[in-house]
């Protein structure tokens, strides 16, 4: 690879503030707005043009996972418009989401990429971003990388490893799209990949298989709030690496090509959806996983199959199962398990997963906490994840107010607040 030198020049400061989160998902904007109530000075950075990441952006049909008590529930109500709170309405949640932002008065950024980490040893003292305005820095006593990948959290030299550990295969990537036009009173919905129906031409599942366009070959439909239109998880690309932009241009790509054919199949085999039409498609590539961070503490599928009540729990009642989606192809990985997951009772995480090694004054949140690659599968959806935040962004003001390290603050402190606020162990 060829160089060029960039002239070394000023860049000015545009905020100092307590706590910056990095990406607005639903574990960052839960960070966000739990570290403002805490009377924290708050900032919220997001690089695309509304907060809600996949929920949003992503036109993710519902929310997958389960929690009791806590910030999760919150949101529901606030942008729940149908009888089946689990359904998304993306249009309402982005409403809801900058309203209860801007409610707390926290500090929001959109259209900004947060690009580098500005460090004084091994500590993070804020990041550097790049936007329409220019090439800016933001001051911060705490950060919160709740990225997906943790761009801030790698730059800033904690150690990860990508996907699988044995091989470093990541999960496929998706373009979630919604359908117009589909009889919802006689259209076959399915939620899962071991689920299927029989069809005058076969099983539904082996139909879609045979016929789509691989690595695509699955039936995943959802129901939605809003009448006769339905949320679609059918585009499917592997052996991605959503850390690349290479990658992610390749899995828009391939998946928009999926989209004409995916529809002309339902129009074919399925009942409800002869005259279908395509909708709507995401703004952002769903992207399951990249990096794993290396925390305190690696939560392990063990900790999860033992619903593991952790002393210095952060989160408590998360619940899903090992939703691996095939790292080679279409419908679920060998190692997945959906509707025989024999664990009912819910788990904890640790306090210790947000903390990275290596660097202090930051956290993370979401889906790069510090796991290995089979917990992630459970952990990285999003009522759990929006937990997460609500946890890290307590925590983040916690540390303000006292003046400590994230690897310094006492989690009984911090348990107090989320006991206050509805969790229960």
């Amino acid at each position: 690879m060829n160089f060029i030198k960039e002239n070394q020049k000023e860049i000015p400061i545009k905020n100092q503030v307590d706590v910056l989160v990095i990406g607005g998902g639903p574990a960052g904007f839960s960070a966000a707005v739990n570290s403002a109530r805490q009377d924290a000075k708050t900032m919220l950075v997001e690089q695309m043009g509304s907060v809600g990441g996949i929920a949003t952006e992503g036109l993710m049909s519902h929310w997958t996972g389960k929690t009791k008590g806590g910030f999760y529930e919150e949101i529901i109500e606030r942008s729940v418009d149908s009888e089946n709170k689990k359904l998304i309405n993306p249009e309402k949640l982005k409403t809801v989401m900058i309203e209860m932002l801007y409610e707390e008065d926290v500090i929001l950024q959109l259209y900004t990429f947060a690009c580098t980490p500005i460090m004084e040893n091994n500590k993070i003292k804020g990041v550097i971003t790049e936007s329409k305005s220019g090439r800016e820095a933001i001051i911060a006593d705490i950060v919160i990388d709740a990225s997906g990948d943790g761009d801030i959290a790698a730059r800033a030299g904690v150690p990860y490893f990508k996907g699988r550990e044995n091989n470093g295969k990541m999960q496929p990537a998706t373009l979630m799209f919604k359908l117009g036009g589909v009889d919802t009173e006689r259209a076959i919905f399915i939620g899962s990949f071991e689920d299927s129906v029989e069809l005058p031409e076969g099983n539904l599942q082996s139909l879609a298989e045979k016929h789509l366009p691989d690595p695509a070959g699955h039936f995943l439909i959802y129901r939605s709030s809003l009448p006769g239109i339905v949320t679609c998880n059918m585009t499917n690309i592997t052996n991605i690496d959503g850390t690349k932009v290479e990658d992610l241009t390749r899995a828009v790509y391939e998946c928009r090509k999926q989209l004409q054919p995916i529809v002309e199949f339902l129009h074919e085999f399925v009942p409800g959806y002869e005259n279908c039409f395509l909708l709507d498609s995401g703004s952002l590539i769903g992207i399951r996983e990249t990096r794993h961070f290396e925390g305190e503490y690696i939560l392990t599928e063990k900790d999860i199959l033992n619903a593991r009540v952790f002393d210095d729990w952060a989160v408590t009642k998360a619940h899903f199962n090992f939703d691996v989606h095939n790292l080679d192809g279409a419908g679920l990985d060998e190692t997945g398990m959906q509707k025989e997951f024999p664990q009912n009772k819910g788990y904890t995480i640790p306090y210790r997963c947000f903390i990275p090694k290596e660097v202090d004054s930051l956290y993370l949140a979401g889906r790069n906490i510090s796991g290995t690659h089979m917990a992630h599968s459970n952990f990285r959806v999003m009522p759990i994840c929006a937990n997460m935040g609500q946890a890290v962004g307590n925590a983040a003001a916690l540390c303000v107010e006292n003046k400590v390290e994230p690897r310094e603050l006492l989690v009984k402190d911090l348990q107090a607040i989320l006991t206050k606020q509805g969790l229960e162990v």
